[in-house]
This record gives C-alpha cells, structure tokens and sequence, in this order.
C-alpha cells in the first residue's frame, strides 16, 4: 500500500484464537460495559434530578461520568463485536472517529480531573471565596472549556495521524484505533513523534502484544468502570440520592404493574 488512500479498512487485534476465548472476552466485556453503564448512568441521573446535589463537585462529576460512557462507549462494541462474530476489520473512516472520539473523551477527562482538583482545593483552604470563584457561571465556563479544549485536542491530533502516508500494512496490534498503533504503519520516522505525545508504563525492552493488550484494556476499559466508585458513589450524600433514586424507579414500576393488573381483571 502506498499511502492511507490506498486503505479501505483496518485489521484490529484479534482477542483470542480459540472460539471459546473469544466468547469469554465477549462476556467480560459485557460485563465491565454494564458496570460502567450502571454506574455512570445512575450518577448522571441522580445529579441531574436531585437539586440538593446541584453543586460544583456534584456538577463536575456529572460531567466525568459522561466522559467515563463516551469512551467505554467509543472503544468496546466495537470490540465485543468482533468477539462475537469472528472479524478483525474496521473501515478507514470508522478507525478515524473511533481515535477521535476517544481522544476527545480522555482529553476532557483529563481536563475535568484536573478542575475537579481545584475545586477541592478551593473549598479547603479558600472556603469563605469559594462561592465567588465557583459559582455557576464560573462552572459553566470551565466545563464548556474542558470540553471544547478536548475537541481541538483530538481533531488536531487525529487530523495529524491520518495525514501521513501509511506503507506498512493495514493490520493494527490493538482491539480498537490508537495513535502508536496507527504511527508504526506509516511510511515517515514517527517515533519521535510516537514519544512526545504518549508516554508509554514499560519500557520498551518488555514490549509484547499480550502486555499492550492488557495495559490497552487497564487503560482504556476499567477507569469507566471503576471511576463511579473511585470518585463519586463513595459519596454519602450521592449513594443516599442513588438509592432514594432506585427506590422511586421500583416503586413506580410496581404501582405500574399493579395497575396493569386491575386493569385486566
């Protein structure tokens, strides 16, 4: 091949080779999915209908939990998938927007933990100012800039990783898009490149595709699921919203059924 014109998909890394394998990565990916969607989903709504919890913590946390659903949601059905039916490919455009929109949600991550940071920090050792330097609009603006710093981040970067001419094959060594993977096809020196945008957790010399695969998932995979309990359901207050939330939904549906009931006697 030429140059990425020339590529009309993309071969992804195939989880397993037995058929059984791939069933069980199928299943497992299932199950962190439904955790993540659990989890992020029961914090989104209890925030957005408790008005006791519209604060800046709790809007920012909102804010995370979506970041946390974008990017299970960018990467695993894909993945399970291609488990779930035997095949590797994904087309050229498919492998563009999936980079993208995993970039964009990791960015603005990154920038809401970061804020989150500052509104800890502000609400110890600045109480008395926190409501003039956190108030609404002032949340507004820094998750509107989160994101819309995000968005720059990831076109600039995706932009830039599908314009090189790509010679080496069209097979990557992940289960979904990622800049390494696709700079090792391209034709020019990307390894300085490689390195100033992404800081590798093993050096080099340990490299194989079993361990990528398994930092790829560490990575890519788990934060979504475990963020509802690393930064949010530890909350008190929150758990007391989750369950006053669950509570009303089973109740309701009861009262539903019950209705339903009468009705067809």
């Amino acid at each position: 091949m030429s140059n990425s014109s020339s590529i009309s998909h993309f071969l992804l890394l195939a989880l397993a080779d037995t058929r059984q394998l791939q069933l069980l990565h199928f299943c497992l990916f299932l199950g962190i999915s439904l955790a993540a969607l659990l989890g992020n989903g029961l914090i989104i709504s209890a925030v957005a209908c408790g008005h006791h919890l519209h604060t800046p913590m709790f809007f920012f946390l909102l804010n995370l939990a979506l970041t946390d659903l974008g990017s299970i949601l960018t990467t695993v059905p894909k993945a399970m998938h291609n488990s779930l039916w035997d095949t590797r490919t994904i087309s050229y455009t498919g492998c563009a927007a999936q980079l993208f929109f995993f970039l964009f949600f990791i960015s603005a991550e990154f920038s809401l933990l970061t804020i989150m940071c500052y509104d800890r920090y502000v609400s110890i050792c600045k109480p008395l100012h926190y409501g003039t330097l956190l108030g609404s609009r002032a949340c507004a603006h820094m998750a509107a800039a989160a994101w819309a710093s995000a968005f720059l981040n990831a076109l600039m970067h995706t932009a830039n990783t599908f314009s090189l001419p790509l010679c080496h094959g069209n097979a990557l060594g992940q289960f979904f898009c990622e800049i390494p993977q696709i700079l090792k096809l391209s034709c020019s020196q990307s390894y300085l490149r490689e390195h100033f945008i992404f800081a590798y957790l093993k050096p080099p010399s340990i490299s194989s595709p079993s361990l990528d695969l398994a930092l790829s998932v560490l990575y890519s995979v788990v934060p979504p699921a475990l963020n509802p309990l690393i930064y949010s359901l530890r909350n008190q207050e929150l758990k007391a919203a989750v369950w006053r939330l669950m509570t009303g939904w089973f109740l309701e549906t009861l009262n539903c059924w019950q209705i339903s009931a009468n009705h067809s006697k």
